[in-house]
């Protein structure tokens, strides 16, 4: 019985000891399980944090990046214009003789109180300082001729009045298209039209360089019956001429070189070409009767050089 009773007693402490070794077990996972919670909740709350502020940093990026994309479609687009004012003031420079100085390319972009009377060959000032008192033929007004015999065409200036309202430099337009029809496609109608068109192309996109030709000049392409390196043939007509300039198409390292009639025919359509870029662009203030005379001029130029005629190159 002694015996018996000290092995309940011995089991009973040890039944004590398990149960209160349970009880804090029992304690400890109450807790971890509370720490457990907690940390799922915050790692909840970071994440939804870091998600918020995910989103908001890709806002915020789209944002800028929308910003820098509409400047730097700006800033581009004030490059282009500025490229092509370069261009065409380097094509006025380029295409200058003692004969044609570039100050009497376009006078009409001058103000009448700084233009003033001006010096050179009167064959080369603008006929627009003494013009015809010209109204626009829909407001009942007959055009009626100056002292110099001018005379405008009624159908001309509508053509052009519709033009100047809404500037444009698309060839279906009735304006340009009679110009191309009458001026500017038998002007650069040359005996190569593989390379006429070429040239042709150039002009309009604004493109096309004409240098002197220097002492020494690098090797050129050839095009189909013409050698475009041969100083002494011209590689629009194909005709033996002693040629002092060259051309360039775009970015082409490639050059042609080209009599003083071909010159001549070349310049008279970019002369053309770069006033009504002007006037597109808005930087002739003028109204409409001068810068229709000049047109005029600028016409008449064109159809004269198609026929031969060119000043004399010093």
């Amino acid at each position: 019985m002694e015996i018996r009773e000290k092995g309940s007693e011995f089991l009973k402490e040890e039944l004590y000891k398990a149960q209160k070794e349970l009880k804090l077990k029992d304690e400890e996972c109450e807790r971890l399980c509370k720490v457990r919670a907690q940390l799922e909740q915050e790692l909840e709350e970071l994440t939804a944090s870091l998600f918020e502020e995910a989103h908001k940093m890709v806002r915020e990026a789209n944002m800028k990046q929308a910003t820098s994309e509409k400047q730097l479609k700006e800033a581009w687009g004030k490059i282009d214009m500025l490229q092509a004012e370069v261009t065409a003031l380097k094509t006025l420079v380029i295409t200058s003789t003692p004969a044609s100085p570039n100050r009497e390319l376009h006078p009409q972009l001058l103000s009448p109180t700084k233009a003033g009377p001006r010096k050179g060959h009167s064959r080369q000032k603008s006929t627009s300082s003494s013009l015809c008192p010209v109204v626009c033929p829909t407001a009942g007004h007959i055009p009626t001729p100056d002292k110099e015999g001018k005379e405008v065409d009624t159908t001309l200036f509508a053509e052009f009045q519709a033009w100047r309202a809404s500037p444009t430099l698309d060839k279906n337009c009735p304006f340009l298209e009679r110009v191309y029809r009458e001026d500017v496609g038998p002007c650069l109608d040359f005996t190569v039209q593989e390379l006429s068109a070429l040239v042709r192309t150039a002009v309009e996109d604004n493109t096309l360089t004409i240098e002197p030709v220097a002492s020494q000049t690098l090797p050129a392409v050839k095009v189909p019956t013409v050698e475009c390196n041969n100083t002494n043939t011209c590689a629009l007509s194909g005709l033996a001429r002693t040629c002092h300039h060259r051309i360039r198409l775009g970015d082409s390292d490639s050059h042609y070189y080209i009599s003083p009639s071909s010159r001549a025919r070349i310049t008279a359509v970019c002369n053309f070409f770069t006033y009504i870029r002007y006037i597109q662009q808005g930087l002739v203030r003028q109204d409409a009767e001068p810068m229709f005379w000049e047109i005029m001029r600028l016409r008449k130029g064109m159809s004269l050089a198609k026929l031969g005629f060119f000043p004399q190159e010093a």
